[in-house]
């Protein structure tokens, strides 16, 4: 459901992503050789997939709408309790907003390495706040509801990353070694190129 929602909107941006990336990637790879820094390639991978993600969220959230309300809703559940459980329009709107956030809450507890959950709170509810004022100036909807989904997307994605930090401090040295994660990185970030690739036709 949310895959086919980002390999959708992916369909309909892809060249401006590619020639975004074919910029930011010779301009990062010129400014590393010129000033001689160490690189780390997961974490240049890392950095590369959040940028591809945020172009796509927000892509996504300006572009698509699944909503039956237009106006402003401050209501907190009140959009939510419209829809049936388990139907299309309640899995888009409630785990859809709640799944594609989780990944954010991931990247930004990663980014700012956050050991308490309120950064990425703050981070998140910000984030979806302007999302929410974006989409009302565009001519869709303010939901709380909306809101509400996206933060707690956040702080699962936030746990999810004290998660993986608390299972890679258990792994074997060789496994957190820069080697072994350069290597699944790179391997990884194929993976989803591929993937996508097939989804959106281009090979």
């Amino acid at each position: 459901m949310v895959l086919d929602l980002f390999a959708k909107t992916l369909n309909s941006v892809w060249p401006m992503i590619a020639i975004f990336l074919c910029v930011l990637i010779t301009s990062r790879i010129a400014y590393l050789i010129l000033h001689h820094k160490k690189v780390t390639v997961y974490k240049e991978i890392f950095a590369l997939i959040f940028i591809i993600y945020m172009l796509l969220l927000f892509e996504l959230l300006t572009a698509t709408d699944t909503n039956t309300f237009h106006g402003i809703n401050l209501k907190p559940f009140a959009e939510i309790s419209r829809y049936k459980f388990g139907s299309r329009l309640f899995n888009i709107n409630v785990f859809g907003n709640i799944l594609i956030f989780i990944p954010f809450g991931t990247f930004i507890a990663s980014y700012i390495n956050s050991k308490k959950a309120f950064p990425v709170f703050a981070v998140a509810l910000l984030t979806s706040t302007v999302v929410e004022l974006v989409q009302l100036k565009i001519g869709r909807s303010f939901d709380i509801d909306d809101i509400l989904l996206n933060v707690i997307g956040s702080i699962l994605g936030y746990l999810l990353y004290k998660l993986l930090k608390s299972i890679k401090r258990r792994l074997p040295r060789f496994f957190r070694s820069d080697l072994f994660m350069n290597l699944f990185s790179i391997i990884a970030f194929i993976i989803i190129i591929y993937w996508l690739s097939l989804r959106i036709g281009i090979i």
